[in-house]
Order: structure tokens, then C-alpha cells, then sequence
């Protein structure tokens, strides 16, 4: 038998790794095991396997033994328990040097304990996969393995495990049929075979784009393609993201502050033209500023990748928070399946969700109708409103419709002073009421669709306003008001700073105050950490405030 690599040795480059060195490539530490009294698919033989295995297959013993003596290994995956970055976790990895990385019934115990090991523990499970898909020597018994590692993978995401796949080369099969595309995150290596079907199967005139890492990135089917010499600080990331969270019910996100103008639109067409002025700052700004770091999925999983649709997992104030924000175009229907998918992933893993609104409405061209611009709309409804955990929303600019409302939480919506919601966009009302365009400023204002008008509604909470100083709490915000005139009632605090109106006149009537909400804050962020930098900046927009983590920090 060959000397293994020791767990922790540098692997050589460019070289397809084995089992043990891929793991090696990506923990600190590992302590493998094997599977002990693993429970067997119905039917399974209690004894040993015949030499040739359940089909008496000619010459399928001698093949084992080869492969075993060329690897050094008994089976086609290594399992282990394991430590990188701080972070414990079960990892499993295929040996492709054995039969191809194939999945017998012994391949098939060993997933089952290293599912079963991740549950005990409540640890999360990455694979690193390398794998040509079941072994015809062991016929339909082998097949039946896929049915076994589904039931396991089904359980830990019961169980609020998250499970991460990397993709090594080749990713075939009925491997990446189960453990790969069933994975809540998917990271691929770079030019990885990746597809249902292996090189041999495929029609001869297939694009070899189809079943690369790369092209599955394009397809919607790969969250990121991460070089080799990333891939460890990348896996060490999205561990750090989603390690399985704490027992108690967690607290919302902390609505934004708001990062462009504290004055509120005197007119409905002047909100309109505040949401669509392009220096506004844009779901990246207040990203940048609201998160320590984050890490994105990408794809939704059914042929599709929407580049307006931002969703994944970031770090704020040591807490793992879940975002899905809209980038300020037209929302095409593998945009609302990737939200779907990242709303989903964040509720089974408890974990708070934030999303940022900003469209002038959903694609409504042909190609998205055929996409199922409908079906995907409903579904992130749904998602929305059958979502356990506290679900945060901030509209921080174009409120176009439903493709705006499907990303709303039903009652926890905030907005920004430089953004508007319409149930219809105000040029297109002005056109269904066959007025002239020239009467669209108009109809902006019957509408009723300022950040004011949706306050008096009571449409959404409150009124965002730029912070003056890093505060920990949920964010600025314009009072409901309690007179006629718009007096300031108070909205909810920045951080430890009250939030108090200041009466700007208003509108009359109850509630209809726009005062200016203020906090003081708890002192600004050092660093960069939080400045909402260049769009931002107080010239470009009066009143964004110039205090630490307000406009950049030093």
C-alpha cells in the first residue's frame, strides 16, 4: 500500500489530487473515519460482498484490488472529521484513482455515515467531489446509492445543517446529480467536467461549454468558480457564514440608514425622479456599508442567473445575516428564483434576511414570460410570507409594482427618502388612462407614491434617514407624526439615539408629519468597515451626513 500524503502536506500543483490530499488542501486538521454498523439499503446482504460483488461481475474483485493497491485505499471516498479556520465539520472526498471515483454500496455506506456523523455532531458537510457517477459492476444495487444519499441529504437540511459541494474534475453522474447540485452552496474548480452526462454518453456534437464549471456558472447551476490556490479561504468563508446558528429565535437585521438625501420629494414626480437619478446610491453601496464582508450565491438553479438580483450571506456586527437586494433594473424571473432559493436557505438555517428593494418593475418582456415570470413572482411571495425567521426590508428606490412588492416583508418594509412605490409606474398609468404623456407628472401624484404619502398609508414603518455616527440599533428614521402640520413623532432610533421629529409642515392630517428623524448614534465606525464611500458623499447629496461611517472612513 502506498504512503498517504499526511493530512495538512501541501499538495502539488496542477496535479489531479487525491482523496486525502483535496482534504488536505482545504482543513487544519482531519481525523478520518469509516462507517460502523451503517445501515444498509433494503436488501443488502448482511455478510461481505462475493469477490466479484453482488452481480458476480468477471474480474470485478481483481479490479478493486488493483485500484486498491495503486490509491491505497479500500473504497472510493474518504471520510473524515475535520477543523479549518475554527470552523469543525464532517468533509467527505472521492478518490478518483479508485474505479473512477465510481459510487458502489461500500461508497454508499460511507456518504451515509458521513451524513449521519454531520447530524450527531450538528456539523456542517462539504464534499469535495471527483466522481464518474455509479459503478456499472455493481449494476442497479450501485444506482440504488443515489436514493440513499438523497434521504441523508434531505435529513441534515431538516436537521438546519447547511451542506457545501466543491466540484473537482470530473463532476458526473449521478455524483452530481445528489451531492453536487443538492448542495446549498456549490463552488466549482476551474475547466471541472460538470454534468449529468460523462464524457462517453453524451451526443458527439455537444457543446463541451454544457458540462464545464464554467458553464454551469452561466447556467444558473454553480454559485461561484473559485481558483484552487482560493479555494481554502473561500470554503473557510462560507463555513464561517453558515455554521449552524444558535437554538434561540434570532433578531431581525437592523434596518439601513439610509445612504442618499435626507430631504423628503415635495411631489410624486419629483420622487420618481429622485429614485431613477443615477448617482442615487445603488444596492453595492449599501451593501458595502451595511456588511463586514459577504459572500453571493448565484443562479437560480433552473438555467438562469440574473446579474440584477444580488443574494448571499454577510457578516455585520458578528452575526450571519441573509440579503437579497435588487440592483435598480428589471427583475427577470431567475432573479426571483435565486431570492426564492436564498430566502429558503436562510429560514431552514435561521438565519434573519434582509432585502434591498429597488426596481422599476418585473421583465415583461417575451423571453421572461416563457421564463415563468409569473410562477417565479409567486413563488417569492410565498417564500416571503411562509418565512419563520424576521425578514427586514428596505426600499432604497424604485417601487415598481409587484416585482417590487414579491421582495417586501408583509410587515417589516422601511424606505429611504430618494425612493417611491407605485402600483403601476406613473407613465404607464398616465397611458392606461389615455391621458397624454405630458400629464405622467401628474398622475405621479395622484398616485400618492412618496416615501411621505406610503408613511401616512401605513404602508411601511418609517422613514430612513442618513447616520451621523455608527449606532447598533434599527436605523433612522421620519416619525409618523401626531397632529396636522406634521409634527415629529418619534421613528425608530439609530443605535442608541433617539429619533426625534423635527416638523417640516407636511401634509395635514393625522400621521401625516414629515419630520426628520435624527439619532445621535453610538460613535463612527473606524476604518473602512462602514463608510458608504463615493456615491454617497454629502456634496453630491445634501443632508448624507459627514461623520465617521457616514461618507468613508479613514
Amino acid at each position: 500500500m502506498p504512503d498517504h500524503p499526511r493530512y495538512g502536506a501541501a499538495p502539488l500543483p496542477r496535479l489531479r489530487l487525491t482523496a486525502r490530499q483535496a482534504i488536505a488542501a482545504v482543513t487544519d486538521t482531519a481525523t478520518p473515519f469509516t462507517p460502523a454498523g451503517a445501515p444498509r439499503p433494503p436488501g443488502a446482504p448482511d455478510g461481505a460482498h462475493p469477490p466479484d460483488g453482488p452481480l458476480g461481475w468477471d474480474g470485478y474483485g481483481t479490479a478493486r484490488e488493483r485500484a486498491r493497491t495503486r490509491t491505497g485505499e479500500d473504497e472510493a471516498v474518504v471520510t473524515a472529521l475535520a477543523t479549518t479556520g475554527g470552523t469543525d465539520l464532517v468533509i467527505l472526498a472521492f478518490e478518483f484513482g479508485f474505479l473512477g471515483g465510481s459510487l458502489g454500496e461500500r461508497t454508499g455506506d460511507r456518504l451515509v455515515a458521513a451524513y449521519t456523523a454531520a447530524r450527531e455532531r450538528r456539523l456542517p458537510l462539504v464534499s469535495l467531489i471527483a466522481t464518474g457517477g455509479s459503478r456499472m459492476q455493481e449494476g442497479m444495487r450501485a444506482l440504488a446509492q443515489l436514493q440513499r444519499v438523497a434521504r441523508q441529504s434531505a435529513l441534515n437540511r431538516a436537521a438546519g445543517l447547511p451542506q457545501i459541494a466543491v466540484l473537482r474534475d470530473p463532476t458526473t453522474g449521478g455524483g452530481w446529480a445528489t451531492l453536487g447540485a443538492g448542495a446549498d452552496v456549490i463552488l466549482a474548480l476551474p475547466d471541472a467536467q460538470v454534468g449529468f452526462a460523462g464524457s462517453r454518453v453524451r451526443p458527439p456534437d455537444a457543446d463541451p461549454y454544457a458540462y464545464s464549471a464554467e458553464g454551469q456558472f452561466a447556467a444558473g447551476q454553480v454559485d461561484a468558480v473559485v481558483p484552487a490556490d482560493a479555494l481554502r479561504a473561500t470554503l473557510r468563508h462560507w463555513l464561517r457564514l453558515l455554521s449552524p446558528a444558535p437554538a434561540p429565535p434570532a433578531a431581525p437585521a437592523p434596518v439601513p440608514p439610509a445612504l442618499g438625501t435626507a430631504a423628503l420629494p415635495e411631489t410624486g414626480w419629483d420622487a420618481v425622479g429622485r429614485a431613477r437619478d443615477p448617482r442615487r446610491p445603488r444596492a453595492e453601496a449599501y451593501l458595502r456599508a451595511y456588511f463586514d464582508d459577504w459572500a453571493e450565491l448565484s443562479g437560480d438553479r433552473c438555467g438562469g442567473r440574473d446579474p440584477g438580483m444580488r443574494c448571499g450571506f454577510g457578516h455585520r456586527d458578528g452575526r450571519t445575516l441573509a440579503f437579497a437586494a435588487q440592483c435598480g433594473t428589471a427583475t427577470r424571473p431567475a432573479g426571483f428564483r435565486t431570492a426564492t432559493r436564498l430566502i429558503r436557505l436562510a429560514d431552514r438555517l435561521g438565519i434573519p434576511v434582509l432585502t434591498l428593494v429597488d426596481t422599476p418593475g418585473a421583465a415583461n418582456d417575451a423571453d421572461a414570460e416563457r421564463a415563468g415570470a409569473g410562477a417565479a413572482i409567486a413563488d417569492t411571495f410565498a417564500a416571503l410570507a411562509s418565512a419563520r425567521v424576521p425578514v427586514t426590508s428596505l426600499l432604497i428606490g424604485e417601487g415598481g409594482s409587484g416585482g417590487a412588492l414579491a421582495l417586501c416583508a408583509p410587515d417589516r418594509l422601511w424606505a429611504t427618502p430618494d425612493s417611491y412605490f407605485s402600483v403601476i409606474a406613473p407613465e404607464l398609468a398616465t397611458a392606461i388612462l389615455k391621458r397624454p404623456p405630458t400629464q405622467a407628472r401628474h398622475t405621479a401624484n395622484q398616485l400618492h407614491i412618496r416615501p411621505q404619502d406610503l408613511l401616512h398609508l401605513n404602508l411601511i414603518h418609517g422613514i430612513t434617514q442618513p447616520e451621523t455616527g455608527r449606532g447598533d440599533g434599527d436605523g433612522t428614521g421620519v416619525g409618523a407624526g401626531s397632529g396636522p402640520g406634521g409634527g415629529g413623532g418619534a421613528g425608530p432610533g439609530a443605535g442608541s439615539g433617539a429619533a426625534t421629529g423635527t416638523g417640516t409642515g407636511g401634509e395635514p392630517g393625522p400621521g401625516a408629519g414629515s419630520g426628520t428623524g435624527t439619532g445621535t448614534g453610538t460613535g463612527g465606525e473606524p476604518g473602512g468597515g462602514r463608510g458608504a464611500g463615493g456615491e454617497s458623499d454629502a456634496d453630491r447629496w445634501p443632508g448624507a451626513g459627514s461623520g465617521p461611517g457616514a461618507g468613508g472612513g479613514p
